[in-house]
């Protein structure tokens, strides 16, 4: 095995973001979907294919390098915990200078001082207007199991509500695997209002759910990949099913009537007949009809010609099936 640099986090690279809103013009605008944002115009295209919207050109604020975003349809999506702890969280301040405030909750990290916001406004600050007070900020990176490439998302919040449920469920989730193997959960944004002095607050709230699995399964520590990618075991299933077959072509390679209907008994055995199928079926019974009813007319050639051991061929005939098929067939087959 390879050996790594010891002084070096490992993780993996950035795809993009994962946001609850979005700009036009200078103006911020809440979105009820998700927004996909990455410098990779592939990776948001394939959002847009799998979420719904439009993939457009997007040049964040404070910044000159354009981007991709699409704002798409869906409130839900399906992502993947990794191996590690995918959450970060602190309260903070920014400024089109960059970030002012760095807060753990009880140290402003950038002066050293103790929590400025709690010693201004006590331990309600949160409630302050925005811009007053820092915000608190959580950053969920997980990946995104049906686009492409093996980067991380990152899913980023400054709601005060979502950071205390992601980090009890983040801190759950640890308590069971030990940071280790893939865990599939759902992030969903979810509308919620508050009543604060008389005045009713409607905001989103990301919410981070266990997919596909219960929370004895989640907790009974890691679990494997395969599961993680495929908790209801649905796409395995469908992996597993043999192709449908290709009734037409086996009708048309038919040298009799009766297997004809062959092909139309096991379609409908299949559960794959539907009114084209037994209207091609049905077709085809005559034409073969028509070539037997020639090859018997006196024009006809009806000589039977032995095999190399010297002989003739002779006709099977099967028990009537149970499933009767068109009545073209069944008259053809009694020539």
């Amino acid at each position: 095995m390879g050996s790594r640099l010891l002084n070096i986090q490992r993780r993996a690279a950035e795809h993009g973001r994962l946001r609850t809103g979005y700009t036009q013009g200078n103006r911020p605008v809440r979105s009820a979907t998700w927004v996909v944002t990455s410098h990779s115009e592939e990776h948001v295209r394939a959002a847009a294919e799998l979420w719904g919207g439009e993939v457009e050109q997007w040049t964040p604020l404070n910044s000159n390098i354009a981007q991709w975003r699409v704002i798409t349809k869906a409130s839900s999506i399906e992502a993947l915990i990794t191996p590690g702890d995918p959450l970060n969280q602190y309260n903070e301040m920014w400024s089109a200078g960059g970030c002012q405030r760095r807060c753990d909750g009880e140290t402003e990290l950038l002066s050293r001082q103790s929590c400025l916001c709690a010693r201004q406004f006590g331990e309600d600050w949160h409630t302050q207007p925005k811009g007053r007070v820092c915000s608190a900020t959580s950053r969920f990176n997980v990946m995104l199991p049906d686009l492409s490439g093996m980067g991380m998302w990152r899913a980023e919040t400054h709601s005060f509500y979502a950071a205390s449920e992601w980090g009890g469920m983040v801190d759950m989730v640890l308590a069971g695997t030990d940071g280790k193997g893939f865990v599939p959960v759902t992030l969903r944004i979810e509308p919620r209002q508050v009543v604060r002095d008389g005045k009713t607050k409607k905001f989103p709230v990301v919410v981070v759910e266990l997919r596909g699995v219960t929370p004895r399964q989640a907790l009974a520590g890691p679990m494997s990949t395969a599961m993680a990618l495929d908790p209801s075991g649905t796409r395995a299933v469908a992996a597993l099913e043999a192709p449908r077959p290709d009734y037409l072509a086996l009708a048309a390679g038919a040298l009799h009537v009766d297997d004809v209907g062959d092909v139309y008994r096991d379609a409908n055995a299949a559960g794959h007949l539907n009114d084209e199928l037994v209207a091609a079926l049905s077709k085809r019974a005559e034409e073969l009809k028509a070539e037997a009813a020639k090859k018997a007319s006196p024009g006809g050639s009806t000589e039977q010609v032995p095999d190399e051991d010297g002989a003739y061929p002779a006709e099977v005939v099967d028990e009537p099936s149970s499933t009767s098929w068109p009545a073209v067939a069944q008259a053809g087959s009694s020539n």
